[in-house]
């Protein structure tokens, strides 16, 4: 490996790694502004989108702008993307965070990550096989770590508000939804346009249904804050790092190494909002991390099609 090889290795690692770190913050922030402060998930999401989609697609308008304005010039392309930013990003977004409102950070940011083991399922429906070793291992270890965060290891009652449950695997579900949702438009317009003007059209379509301007929201300079780094870490850095790595070393080392944004929602749940974790609960996020691991390793060279 060459000097410039190993420079761009060590940056994929690097941009991976801190976009990782930025999401797990982005969703301890979340849960600070709706524990802490009358606010609710639907405004937080059309904040986030709403701001983050002009951001991002004024960036993609700069960078790659032949295929932002071939974008505009076809009616079937803004159906498509503001399809894809409404049943995708947006209701990933709410699904989020209202999962976060009824439990916390880390755990929605864990069960979040059972979106890998849906993609694994879709896939064998798709292309009608069964599931190998290593999925039928993933599949049951995400079905054991959803047990245990659900019950924490007894039977007889729920740790887990059914709410947070629902809501938790809902937001796998839309993750599931908006990485397989654009595949065919990948080759079309890339990752930058189609993220950038999805949740552009998806936070113009979302704010307008909830009538976001006639919220009265009070927040304290601490809650701006929060709400600044949600935008900021949680979609803009966060989306940029994270692309810069799939550049950089392919989607599979930098899903692996994104692995950081739940253990950075547990800590700063744990340190900063003082979010405690039965025995149950880590064993259970322990599960389903580990199918990370186990679906990253199943193929040797997979389609870059995986959006964060």
């Amino acid at each position: 490996m060459n000097s410039e090889a190993k420079r761009r290795a060590l940056r994929g690692v690097l941009c991976s790694t801190v976009g990782g770190v930025f999401w797990g913050i982005s969703g301890a922030c979340g849960q600070y502004l709706l524990t802490r402060f009358d606010v609710s998930a639907l405004w937080v999401t059309c904040v986030r989108l709403g701001a983050a989609g002009v951001i991002l697609a004024v960036a993609a308008a700069v960078r790659c702008p032949a295929r932002v304005a071939s974008v505009f010039r076809s009616p079937a392309a803004l159906a498509r993307l503001t399809a894809y930013g409404v049943l995708g990003l947006s209701l990933c977004q709410y699904a989020y965070m209202t999962a976060i409102s009824y439990s916390n950070a880390a755990t929605t940011t864990v069960l979040q990550t059972l979106s890998l083991v849906f993609i694994m399922l879709a896939d064998c429906l798709l292309e009608r096989r069964r599931p190998g070793g290593r999925e039928v291992v993933s599949l049951l270890l995400a079905l054991g770590g959803t047990w245990l965060l659900a019950t924490g290891g007894d039977l007889r009652h729920m740790a887990l508000s059914p709410r947070g449950l629902f809501w938790g695997l809902a937001t796998a579900g839309a993750v599931t939804i908006y990485t397989l949702l654009p595949r065919r438009l990948l080759p079309l317009w890339g990752r930058e346009t189609i993220t950038g003007l999805g949740m552009l059209f998806g936070g113009i379509v979302v704010n307008l249904a909830a009538r976001s301007w006639t919220y009265r929201v009070s927040l304290s300079g601490r809650g701006w804050l929060a709400l600044i780094a949600i935008v900021i870490l949680g979609s803009v850095l966060s989306f940029s790092l994270f692309m810069q790595g799939i550049a950089d070393i392919g989607p599979v080392k930098s899903s692996m190494l994104a692995a950081t944004e739940p253990v950075t929602a547990a800590i700063c749940s744990a340190v900063w909002l003082g979010t405690r974790f039965s025995p149950a609960d880590l064993a259970g996020f322990a599960c389903i991390l580990a199918t990370i691991f186990l679906l990253s390793g199943k193929e040797k060279d997979p389609p870059d099609d995986k959006l964060p």
